[in-house]
């Protein structure tokens, strides 16, 4: 997993899986990477072939994170297994979805 901070932004890539396995791990790297100025998270989860019940856990986590602070997330290139399970969950209605 990559963390790059950016102005406003905390883009985490690099996923192949969010799964019970690393999804504690997973929310406690976003949330020590968060500073004050970030309003905003970008999951890039082009490369992200598997999403669990634990791995949505984690990321409705830090959507309360980030909703304390004013802040929202973005899930940016889900693949469409991914894409499916946000859908089936209706995550999609909490998360921003886009495509870059």
């Amino acid at each position: 997993m990559t963390l790059d901070p950016q102005d406003t932004v905390l883009r985490v890539s690099g996923l192949a899986e969010l799964n019970a396995a690393n999804a504690g791990s997973f929310r406690d790297q976003a949330r020590a990477a968060l500073r004050d100025h970030h309003t905003r998270i970008d999951f890039e989860f082009s490369q992200t072939r598997f999403l669990d019940s634990s791995g949505l856990g984690a990321l409705i986590a830090l959507h309360k994170t980030m909703s304390a602070r004013g802040g929202h997330i973005r899930i940016l290139n889900p693949p469409p297994q991914v894409q499916q399970i946000l859908e089936l969950t209706r995550m999609h209605r909490i998360f921003e979805i886009s495509r870059e």
